[in-house]
């Protein structure tokens, strides 16, 4: 940095705060570090006793904090995203729309391990809504290597660190088995539960078809749905390993793949999912979507508050095609501690 008049500052980039004291009314930084300095600011810098200014004195090679936070900004920033302004070398991106957050993390950790640069965002694979602060970015020092920065852009290369992928609109058919619902021994409390669910991201409900325990039935049911154009089917009952509970053998028969049967999440361990598959003449034809998921889900989503199907419906509902790796990774943090108070998802459950 440089010492220089404050009348010849125009242009130049302070390198300290300037503070602006009034008694009994504020002592507040009236320009921050990294400011650019205009023709309107020289009267105030000298109104606060600033006749000399510290300022950043530009080398080949090195770039501005502001200048190297658009660099992580272009790195960053996917598609529905708003980028702030930066200031004083942070610049934040916000959701644009509803949908779910996916993060490179291997990207991530890359730039923050290269040390004087910070990016700091939400978890991914949780849902964000319109309006939500996404990630924070920043140098540390006022001044970087460009070739240091040069080098975040290799690393990143064309995919952008952080993605958001919109809700869609799907339509979901509900099957409740179980013969004492079937038979009106007890009433279904089950799929008003999951239908609440389902509508609080968007899906429309097509209706509820009630099975005894029957797996044939069950079966019928989910493709009939599937056939009635579900983009998705939730099956609710018979999903432990008591031998009357065959719902898992309904599933299987109505699919295609079997992505798990089984998660490492309490509440929510025996929930399962898998895909019925569109034959090219039905992509072609109906424009469907190619695989619609079918889940099963345990007894603890009728009475716990967050369960395993918290973690994975907005994963649905953004069209995100899951694999076995995506349920073996949610052991750490995949116990809710039934907090008497319920912060979800702005808690450790899933993460």
């Amino acid at each position: 940095m440089k010492l220089i008049r404050t009348e010849d500052a125009v242009g130049s980039v302070l390198c300290h705060d300037i503070t602006q004291i009034i008694p009994g009314v504020v002592k507040d930084a009236v320009f921050r570090k990294g400011h650019v300095v205009t023709v309107e600011d020289i009267p105030v810098l000298l109104s606060v006793g600033k006749e000399h200014l510290y300022v950043w004195e530009k080398q080949e090679g090195m770039l501005h904090e502001n200048d190297a936070a658009e660099i992580l900004r272009q790195v960053c920033q996917g598609a529905f995203m708003h980028a702030s302004e930066p200031k004083e070398g942070k610049i934040e991106l916000t959701a644009e729309a509803d949908g779910l957050l996916k993060i490179d993390r291997e990207k991530l950790n890359a730039v923050n391990g290269m040390g004087q640069m910070v990016l700091a965002s939400r978890h991914g694979d949780f849902p964000v809504r319109k309006g939500d602060k996404i990630v924070g970015m920043r140098v540390v020092p006022l001044v970087i290597e460009e070739e240091k920065m040069n080098r975040v852009k290799e690393i990143c290369g064309n995919e952008p660190i952080f993605r958001l992928m919109p809700f869609r609109k799907m339509k979901a058919g509900i099957v409740t088995t179980g013969s004492e619902v079937y038979h009106g021994r007890i009433e279904d409390k089950f799929t008003p539960v999951v239908k609440g669910k389902l509508e609080e991201y968007g899906v429309e409900v097509l209706g509820n078809t009630l099975c005894d325990d029957k797996p044939e039935m069950v079966t019928e049911a989910i493709s009939a749905w599937i056939g009635k154009g579900a983009d998705m089917v939730v099956c609710t009952g018979g999903m432990s390993v008591d031998p009357d509970d065959r719902t898992p053998l309904a599933i299987r028969n109505a699919s295609d793949e079997v992505i798990t049967y089984g998660a490492p999440v309490l509440p929510g361990a025996m929930f399962m999912l898998a895909y019925k598959h569109r034959t090219p003449e039905e992509l072609e034809e109906k424009k469907h979507r190619d695989s619609i998921p079918v889940m099963g889900l345990p007894g603890c989503v009728m009475y716990a508050k967050r369960t395993i199907f918290d973690l994975v419906l907005p994963r649905i509902v953004a069209g995100e095609k899951l694999r076995g790796d995506d349920f073996s990774v949610l052991g750490e943090g995949g116990l809710c501690l039934n907090c008497p108070v319920c912060t979800f998802p702005n808690c450790g459950f899933g993460k």
